[in-house]
């Protein structure tokens, strides 16, 4: 189903999963759906394999821990998500030198904590990993001496930065 991006999130300058000027980094793009959930869009690199031609498992988790937890965002535009707790499950190989996308949801929110899903669907629309997560909500200010000049926190446009998503 196709949905209008709403807008877009941040990126970095050496995050590993969002940072622009990390050269082993997945540079992935986030973008926030009309339907409140989050999509992320990333290419991983052959520095990102585990077996010949297959994304190393633990990149994959990061990829999709990010995500859920930037979900928190959508409606907390200050507020990051830091992990208590992650379940991923994989079902499929997920390849490398080709766009992916992470798609990711609230599905419970408290005052101190939330919890989330999301999934990472290969091409054709499949699901490669499904991941369920508990975050603490935590104001951007707190969790970090963040120096957003510093640390390039900005959201860097693109031409191709699409309109819809097709998930």
């Amino acid at each position: 189903m196709e949905y209008k991006v709403k807008k877009k999130q941040q990126n970095s300058k050496t995050c590993l999963v969002c940072g622009l000027k990390n050269e082993y980094g997945l540079k992935a793009s986030f973008y926030e759906l009309e339907n409140d959930e989050l999509v992320a869009v990333f290419r991983p690199l052959q520095e990102h394999q585990s077996y010949p031609g297959r994304l190393h498992g633990g990149i994959g988790a990061a990829i999709l821990d990010e995500t859920i937890g930037r979900a928190i965002m959508i409606k907390h535009e200050n507020l990051f998500g830091v992990t208590v707790d992650l379940n991923l499950k994989y079902r499929k190989a997920v390849p490398l030198d080709e766009e992916l996308r992470v798609v990711a949801r609230i599905t419970r929110d408290t005052s101190r904590l939330f919890e989330g899903s999301g999934e990472i669907l290969l091409k054709n629309g499949q699901v490669a990993v499904s991941g369920q997560g508990k975050y603490m909500k935590i104001p951007m200010d707190k969790m970090s001496e963040l120096d957003a000049e510093e640390q390039e926190w900005k959201v860097s446009s693109a031409d191709n930065d699409p309109i819809t998503i097709d998930i």
